[in-house]
């Protein structure tokens, strides 16, 4: 399973690790994803979601129901 966030799509970067002597090597700078048990209030049940923790405040902020449509995830089949 890649490393991406369900509702945002958040992703791997691509970057250099520079050295002191200014060497560089390439390196993956990964997403901070969790496996979140998150209340689905219109659905009446929990929702299970992999999602990053930038993601989880903006649930905070605009809520899950919002969020999911926002980034087209249908939550009946999470």
């Amino acid at each position: 399973m890649s490393r991406i966030c369900q509702l945002t799509g958040k992703k791997a970067n691509n970057a250099y690790s520079v050295s002191h002597s200014h060497r560089r090597t390439k390196k993956l700078q990964e997403v901070n994803l969790q496996w979140k048990r998150i209340w689905w209030a219109e659905g009446n049940r929990w929702v299970r979601l992999r999602i990053s923790t930038s993601a989880i405040k903006t649930i905070e902020k605009k809520g899950l129901q919002a969020m999911a449509k926002e980034m087209g995830l249908d939550l009946r089949k999470c």
